[in-house]
C-alpha cells in the first residue's frame, strides 16, 4: 500500500512538472509570437510589383511600421504619461498616398539629403548636373530619390527586431556618379528607441548624405500643431541661408538669436519673429544646426518634450549636424492617416546629416565617398515619458 502511495505521488509530481513546463513553454512561445515581424501587402508599386509593410514590436508594446517603398516609417506608436499608445508620426494609410507626392513623410533620403545649390557640383574636376526639384536647387536626391524606390527588405526577428534594407543606385542615377550600394538597418530596441544604421560603398567617387525624414507630433492624434513642443538642440551654431535656403557658408553663433535652443524652449516662442531675416527665408525653422560635439561619436543632438502627453523624444547621432524643420510648408492640402488633414506646422523633423550644399562648400565637412571607403553613420530616436 505504501509503495502504491509513493507511485501515485511520483506520478502526480511528474504530471505537475510536465504541466508547469508546458505552461512555461506556451508562455515563452506566446512572447516569441508577439515579437515576430508581421508582413502585409501595402499596395502596388506597378502592375507586377507589390510593396510590403513590416511591423516591428518590442516587449514594451511599442510598434514601428516600415515599408520597403522608400524605406518609409509609416507609423510609430509610443506611450504617454498615462500609458496610452498613440501614433506620433505623420504619414499615409496606403502606398497610394505616398505616391501622390507627399513631402517625404518618414522616408529614407538619398543619395544626398537636403539641398545642393543650382543642382550642380564639381568633383575631381568633373561637373555634374542634378534635377532642380526645389526652385533653382536640387533637394533630397532628385525627382526619384531613395524615398521613391523599392528597397530589398530582410526582416531579422528577435527581442530587438530589425529590418535590413538594401538598394543599389546606378552610376548616373539622378545625375550622381558611381554605383552606390546602400544598406540601412532599422532596429527597434528594448528601451523604445529606434536605431538607424546607414552604410554605403561606391565604385566611383561620389557624394553621399543619408537621413530619415520622419515628421513627429508627440501629442498624437494629428489634431494640433507642434508649437507647444519644447525643444533643446545641443548646437551652438547654425547655418544661415539665402532666400532659396542654400547655406551662405557662415557658421553663425545661436546666442542672442531666434535660433538659440541650447536651453529648452517652446517652438512657438520665436518662430514668427518677422524681424529675423532667417525666419522669413525659412517661413519658420528650416535650417541646419551645427552640433557642439562634431565628433563621430554617438551623442545627444536634440530632445523634444510635449507637456500634454509627457512624451520625450531624444535624438542621438554620429553626424555633425541636424536639420530642424517645423512643417512650414504643410498647408492643409494633404489628408493623411485616418482621414486627418495635416495643417500648417502639424509636424516637426529632426534630420541628422552633414551640412547642406557641402559639395559646393570646401570649408564644410566633406561628403565625398571614394572607392575602397565605407560611409557609416548611426542615428537613434529614443522615446520616454516625463510624468
Amino acid at each position: 500500500m505504501k509503495k502504491n502511495n509513493l507511485l501515485v505521488a511520483s506520478l502526480l509530481t511528474a504530471s505537475l512538472l510536465w504541466a508547469c513546463e508546458s505552461k512555461k513553454s506556451e508562455s515563452t512561445q506566446g512572447t516569441s509570437d508577439s515579437l515576430k515581424i508581421e508582413q502585409s501587402a501595402f499596395g502596388k508599386v506597378s502592375d507586377s510589383t507589390q510593396a510590403t509593410l513590416y511591423t516591428l514590436h518590442n516587449a514594451a508594446g511599442t510598434t514601428v511600421q516600415i515599408s520597403d517603398f522608400g524605406g518609409t516609417i509609416v507609423s510609430w506608436t509610443a506611450p504617454d504619461k498615462n500609458g496610452k499608445f498613440d501614433d506620433i508620426t505623420l504619414g499615409c494609410d496606403s502606398l497610394a498616398g505616398y505616391q501622390k507626392g507627399v513631402p517625404y513623410f518618414g522616408a529614407l533620403i538619398g543619395r544626398y539629403g537636403n539641398r545642393i545649390a543650382k543642382g550642380q557640383f564639381t568633383l575631381d574636376g568633373k561637373s555634374y548636373s542634378l534635377a532642380k526639384n526645389n526652385g533653382p536647387n536640387a533637394l533630397h536626391g532628385g525627382l526619384k530619390g531613395f524615398d521613391k524606390v523599392l528597397w530589398k527588405a530582410t526582416p531579422i526577428e528577435g527581442e530587438e527586431p530589425s529590418l535590413k534594407l538594401t538598394y543599389t543606385a546606378k552610376d548616373g542615377e539622378e545625375g550622381y556618379p558611381g554605383n552606390l550600394s546602400v544598406e540601412v538597418v532599422y532596429t527597434l530596441q528594448k528601451d523604445n528607441s529606434l536605431k538607424i544604421d546607414y552604410k554605403a560603398t561606391t565604385d566611383k567617387a561620389t557624394v553621399v548624405n543619408l537621413t530619415n525624414h520622419a515628421y513627429f507630433n508627440l501629442k498624437g492624434g494629428f489634431d494640433s500643431d507642434i508649437l507647444d513642443h519644447e525643444v533643446t538642440l545641443n548646437a551652438d551654431k547654425f547655418l544661415p541661408v539665402d532666400a532659396t535656403l542654400i547655406p551662405t557658408g557662415e557658421l553663425k553663433p545661436v546666442a542672442g538669436t531666434s535660433f538659440d535652443f541650447t536651453k529648452s524652449s517652446k517652438i512657438g516662442a520665436r518662430i514668427n519673429d518677422t524681424k529675423d531675416e532667417q525666419i522669413k527665408f525659412g517661413l519658420g525653422y528650416d535650417h541646419c544646426w551645427v552640433l557642439t560635439d562634431s565628433t563621430k561619436n554617438l551623442k545627444l543632438a536634440a530632445s523634444v518634450y510635449e507637456p500634454t502627453s509627457g512624451r520625450v523624444l531624444e535624438v542621438f547621432t554620429t553626424e555633425p549636424a541636424i536639420q530642424f524643420y517645423t512643417g512650414n510648408f504643410l498647408d492643409g492640402t494633404i489628408t493623411g492617416k485616418g482621414g486627418k488633414v495635416y495643417k500648417h506646422r502639424f509636424g516637426l523633423c529632426l534630420e541628422t546629416q552633414h551640412y547642406p550644399d557641402s559639395p559646393n562648400k570646401p570649408k564644410f565637412p566633406s561628403t565625398v565617398l571614394k572607392p575602397g571607403e565605407t560611409y557609416e553613420t548611426t542615428t537613434v530616436y529614443k522615446f520616454s515619458v516625463k510624468k
